[in-house]
């Protein structure tokens, strides 16, 4: 198993050369990419140079970017301006791909494998028009992805939009086939619960959130600390014939937690356990 970090857990601070080179004493050789320009600056070419220098630097790897979920992101405020790419309304859904193909550009640069995308944002109310819009922006965003060497996977998310069934929806009446998941175990357990949300996505899952909660918000713990069953998800991971890339998706808590240790303990739990599962898989 590979240890693939997201940096989702420093989002609120700058993602310079100090912290890439404590990730990468910590043992951890991936990272996906939290794409907040206060973060990370995707729009800036300068930043992108700087990052892939840096990446280079200390021998960590782009496994994958989670696409912008806001923008005019200013410093000082404490959030931005949710986007979302099935918006009905043609501007405000234009203004959203042009935002996320910013961020795919960084790949012209610095190769990675999967985008990240959520379709909507959590306070996005369902429409008839969603599905529609949903096919004209990932119809454009697949296609620039793809030029770039990368494949999109959409991530269920909470909400009426990023449900499991909505997502397998969107790819069968679209038939945009190149599409792929992210199977974010978090969400699944605040929303229909781990068991039904796998079942739905697991023919497409190419890379997997990783993270724990209490199954009433989503608290982005470290796997083991809330009420997900572990043993269950990861032994249903390695029981698919490709089994999915894992990313550790945290949050910060209060006194800086949790620290790079505590990251790199929860790795190796996390190998063992399902490196075991992958065994006995191979065995049945």
């Amino acid at each position: 198993m590979r240890h693939i970090l997201s940096t989702y857990r420093y989002v609120g601070q700058p993602l310079g050369p100090s912290l890439l080179a404590d990730i990468a004493r910590a043992n951890i050789a991936e990272l996906e990419i939290f794409c907040s320009p206060a973060h990370f600056d995707y729009r800036l070419p300068q930043a992108v140079r700087e990052l892939a220098s840096a990446l280079d630097e200390y021998g960590l790897r782009l496994h994958s970017l989670h696409a912008p979920t806001e923008r005019d992101f200013a410093p000082g405020r404490a959030s931005g301006v949710p986007i979302s790419i099935c918006d009905p309304e043609r501007i405000r859904r234009v203004d959203a791909v042009d935002e996320v193909k910013r961020a795919l550009e960084a790949a012209e640069r610095i190769p990675f494998r999967y985008l990240v995308q959520h379709l909507g944002h959590s306070h996005q109310r369902s429409d008839p028009r969603n599905l529609d819009a949903a096919f004209s922006s990932l119809e454009h965003l697949g296609i620039f992805a793809k030029e770039r060497g990368v494949t999109i996977a959409l991530e269920n998310t909470p909400g009426e939009i990023g449900t499991p069934e909505f997502l397998e929806r969107v790819i069968k009446e679209t038939r945009l086939k190149d599409l792929k998941f992210c199977f974010d175990a978090g969400h699944a357990h605040i929303e229909d619960g781990i068991e039904k949300s796998f079942e739905i996505m697991q023919q497409r899952i190419v890379t997997a959130h990783i993270h724990d909660n209490h199954g009433e918000k989503d608290e982005h713990l470290l796997p083991y600390d809330g009420t997900i069953d572990w043993e269950a998800l990861l032994a249903a991971f390695a029981a698919l014939p490709a089994p999915p890339d894992l990313v550790l998706e945290l949050k910060e808590h209060p006194a800086a937690k949790p620290s790079l240790d505590q990251i790199r303990e929860a790795f190796d739990k996390l190998e063992q356990n399902f490196e075991d599962h992958r065994a006995r898989a191979a065995q049945a």
